[in-house]
């Protein structure tokens, strides 16, 4: 049996229907069923309550797994939650662990989130069990944040300079997830997944002009503007300070490679941004509501 957590998560999700395409038998774990008759809906997912940040609420919930994915939100806890879990995992006997990681998970990293990574991924190695890590680039999905301009004032606004980022569909992740979660061989490996290619956000706006048929430029804002406009928006100071964290790693090009990892393990090549643009046209004209990311 399979456990995915995280699974009302944007990744969360996106894992358990293609698992569930697939007709592989999984157990979803959530902290308020409530919340999760989409995916409860899903052929072959069992859905069990508990909570991370609960460890007691966990070993009924290990009973009888034998491979898990690790997923849980970039949150203040998240070294904790997922320690947790580790801790859980081991303890209930689980023989392979699958993380979704951060792609650049430096102890030393001036971004918070990529720090706790890191030392989740060394916590994991060291727990005796078998381990995958899943090193993802940044989604896609991230930029329907920027559908409501896009479709008000026919701009992007970020505080990325003219750095390159590789980034990668949410549904390329979850397809390599679940051959990983089925497949063999794949334990101690450690795969960065990337799109197809690195793009400028001037080369991003392009892409996305022809697919909604707009005109959409990039403006290019300074960091603190960024953090300013965030926090009059009503993110929470911890979220903005580690986006300000994140950019200035963008800017210095830590997510611009591209890596062959996902084309391997996918066997084609990975989604361009082209096909998500087109794909989410009517998002990013204001015609259909973003997806929450």
């Amino acid at each position: 049996m399979i456990l995915v957590t995280g699974a009302t998560g944007l990744n969360g999700k996106e894992l358990l229907r293609v698992m569930s395409a697939g007709g592989v038998a999984v157990r979803a774990l959530v902290r308020n069923p409530a919340k999760a008759q989409a995916i409860a809906a899903l052929p072959h997912v069992e859905i069990v309550q508990g909570d991370m940040a609960r460890p007691e609420t966990l070993a009924a919930v290990l009973r009888g797994i034998d491979r898990a994915m690790l997923i849980s939100s970039s949150a203040p806890d998240m070294l904790d939650i997922q320690s947790n879990f580790i801790d859980a995992a081991s303890k209930a006997g689980v023989r392979h662990v699958v993380k979704l990681s951060w792609i650049m998970p430096e102890l030393d990293s001036a971004f918070r989130f990529a720090r706790m990574h890191g030392e989740i991924e060394r916590r994991l190695v060291t727990s005796g069990m078998a381990f995958t890590h899943l090193r993802a680039g940044e989604f896609m999905s991230a930029y329907f944040r920027q559908a409501p301009m896009i479709a008000a004032k026919g701009a992007m606004f970020l505080p990325m300079e003219d750095a390159r980022i590789a980034s990668i569909d949410v549904g390329d992740i979850a397809e390599v997830a679940a051959k990983v979660l089925t497949g063999s061989g794949h334990e101690g490996k450690i795969y960065p997944l990337t799109g197809p290619e690195a793009l400028t956000m001037t080369e991003v706006a392009a892409k996305l002009c022809a697919a909604t048929g707009k005109t959409i430029r990039y403006v290019n804002v300074p960091p603190e503007d960024a953090r300013r406009a965030q926090l009059a928006a009503g993110m929470p100071p911890y979220l903005a300070d580690a986006l300000f964290e994140l950019f200035a790693e963008r800017r210095n090009g830590k997510e611009a490679k591209v890596w062959p990892d996902a084309a391997a393990l996918l066997g084609r090549p990975p989604t361009s941004f082209d096909e998500f643009a087109k794909r989410n046209a009517a998002v990013f004209r204001g015609e259909a509501p973003p997806p929450k990311v």
